[in-house]
């Protein structure tokens, strides 16, 4: 089933409502369409002192040891395998992976983990965040 979004803030209560302990949460969408945004505003509604920034370069960035930020944008999914990056998603808390492909999805459903999946889609004026449970 997929749930459609239209605000920033409707997405992160869903996310928090659906993922009250933590879990992983894959990010697809163009350049400049919100994944950042997104996992930066999650942080600051979880109240956490770290302040979220892309982690394009380094892969990871983790705040507060609650939200892992991962972006493989460069590196690709081969990458965050070889890394030993898969392990770390059994570690408590958020795991927000931006860039996720069809291919590092079915690596993490292959491992048994339960996943949601925001499609986010920048329009005009807005962003679309399309919502699906990917277990």
């Amino acid at each position: 089933m997929i749930k459609v979004f239209d605000e920033l803030v409707d997405i992160i209560k869903y996310i928090e409502e659906m993922l009250p302990n933590g879990g992983i949460v894959l990010l697809v969408g163009d350049l400049a369409s919100g994944k950042t945004t997104l996992v930066q505003n999650f942080v600051k509604t979880l109240g956490l002192k770290d302040e979220a920034t892309s982690p394009t370069f380094s892969i990871l960035n983790i705040y507060d040891d609650k939200v892992y930020h991962y972006d493989i944008y460069n590196e690709g999914s081969d990458k965050f395998m070889q890394s030993g990056l898969l392990e770390n998603l059994e570690l408590d808390g958020y795991h927000f992976i931006e860039w996720a492909d069809e291919k590092l999805e079915e690596m993490i459903k292959a491992t048994g983990f339960e996943f949601m999946k925001i499609e986010i889609e920048h329009l005009e004026k807005n962003r679309v965040y399309k919502v699906s449970d990917g277990s």
